[in-house]
């Protein structure tokens, strides 16, 4: 099992930037394929980024795509999104989430953080 804790959210205008962290416990950090997902209000949980186990390939939303990186370091038990450019609709809960091992980067996410609000100002 792994445990996940998100840290990094705040309040930004729009325009600037953030870099999200989530730290993972246990052993089997790098038997999982990592994501963050993100969940505005009224809406539906979503998938921002994602990225293997070795960080050899990394997956991206449309709404993201050359705006946010997402990188881990199997060394330290970490994945960090950086976010550029944000946008008022970026405004959500992110989430931190580990695929099961031996699962595929499309999921099943077994593995949830509690969540780091994301709020950006016009």
């Amino acid at each position: 099992q792994v445990q996940l804790e998100e840290s990094g959210g705040g309040l930004v205008q729009a325009g600037g930037s953030l870099r999200l962290s989530c730290a993972a416990s246990g052993r089997t950090f790098s038997s999982h394929h990592m994501a963050w997902f993100r969940q505005a209000p009224g809406k539906e949980r979503e998938f921002v980024a994602g990225i293997t186990l070795s960080g050899y390939a990394t997956y991206y939303a449309d709404s993201g795509k050359g705006r946010f990186a997402i990188s881990r370091d199997n060394a330290k038990n970490t994945v960090s999104l950086l976010m550029n450019s944000l946008k008022p609709e970026d405004t959500a809960v992110y989430y931190c989430a580990a695929a099961r091992v031996g699962g595929h980067i499309a999921g099943p996410y077994d593995y949830w953080g509690q969540g780091t609000q994301v709020t950006v100002s016009s």
